[in-house]
């Protein structure tokens, strides 16, 4: 018998992301009422990853490396009949592929722990596109998001909005086009080692409230608030001028959208900020910062901040000097990349 080729290793990796304009429309079905709504948003040189290693036998382990914990099943039928999972994402995508064979399913996330810039649904993205090579489904990439973004609704029990699988699938920066068709996603024509240079990230030590604060704020959309709906036709003005306005590289006029959609998100739901995070947006605007504003649904985890090209230092030593963790901001340029390496098996 001739020897064959066996996987050693599948290595899925991708970009988390920070929003710029138009977040909580991309809620299905909130965008349906808003025509023209759309989301812009910048993929993070901030990585998850997902390394999957068949093993000989049927037993599974589930680690997650940044956060230390551990799942172990004698097979699938095990993890099946669970009730409760250490490592519930990683759970939760094999519990949809069921993959027959054993395997060790390894995940890591740089971001830190509710940082609000979408790590938790880009490790979905690579755990979904890592199992589905183990299991030999050939997937699109939006039907790679579509399970991504189900499960994870699963997970946590809330709508999930669609803005942060884009990033992790394609990289760079993008706009969202939220339609009754579909979701359609256009990168920007924008110079990335610009946006390398205008924009500061930090994290705030304490981790947001994703799915309460988007919540209620679908909540009260649906149950027919006049402010809130008016707030988000607002946002949907900004999105899209934020798009043009990066598409010109109108940097003056990028930093107005972003302070202006602060103040309405603001409005939405006054949990979205805290005394950290406006101490930081005022420090950073001392300092050569021109806006800020909260990374996803807020109430902690990071702020981003375009800031003067010259003054991107002076901005993250100050913050750092007020108590934030500043992380390093860099686009990412490329999508989800799935490597394989193989062995000779007799």
């Amino acid at each position: 018998m001739k020897p064959k080729l066996t996987p050693q290793a599948i290595v899925a990796r991708t970009a988390c992301r920070a929003d710029l304009a138009g977040g909580t429309t991309d809620i299905w079905p909130l965008y349906l009422f808003h025509p023209g709504a759309c989301v812009v948003n910048i993929a993070l040189e901030i990585m998850t990853t997902c390394r999957i290693t068949p093993l000989a036998g049927r037993g599974i382990r589930l680690i997650s490396l940044d956060t230390r914990r551990e799942d172990s099943f004698a097979s699938l039928d095990g993890l099946l009949a669970a009730s409760r999972y250490s490592h519930p994402l990683a759970a939760h995508l094999v519990r949809f592929f069921r993959p027959e064979a054993g395997f060790v399913l390894e995940t890591h996330s740089e971001a830190p722990a509710g940082a609000g810039i979408s790590g938790s649904s880009a490790l979905m993205i690579a755990t979904t596109a890592a199992l589905a090579r183990l299991c030999g489904e050939v997937l699109s990439k939006e039907e790679i998001r579509a399970i991504a973004q189900n499960v994870e609704a699963q997970l946590i029990r809330v709508p999930t909005g669609c803005q942060d699988y884009y990033p992790a699938l394609y990289g760079g920066v993008g706009v969202l086009r939220l339609d009754p068709d579909g979701v359609h996603r256009e990168a920007i024509d924008v110079s990335l080692d610009e946006v390398d240079r205008r924009y500061v990230l930090a994290y705030t030590g304490a981790p947001r409230q994703s799915g309460i604060n988007n919540w209620k704020v679908f909540k009260a959309h649906i149950d027919g608030s006049r402010k809130v709906f008016r707030n988000f036709e607002r946002i949907g003005e900004i999105a899209r001028a934020m798009h043009s306005a990066l598409s010109r590289s109108a940097w003056d006029d990028a930093a107005l959208l972003l302070r202006e959609e602060w103040k309405l998100r603001r409005t939405n739901a006054p949990a979205i900020t805290t005394p950290l995070i406006d101490r930081l947006i005022a420090v950073a605007r001392r300092n050569g910062g021109l806006a800020g504003k909260v990374c996803g649904a807020g109430g902690g985890g990071c702020v981003i901040f375009q800031v003067e090209p010259d003054a991107q230092s002076r901005v993250e030593r100050a913050l750092a000097a007020a108590g934030a963790e500043v992380l390093p901001f860099a686009v990412c340029r490329h999508g989800l990349t799935v490597d394989e390496s193989r062995v000779l098996q007799a």
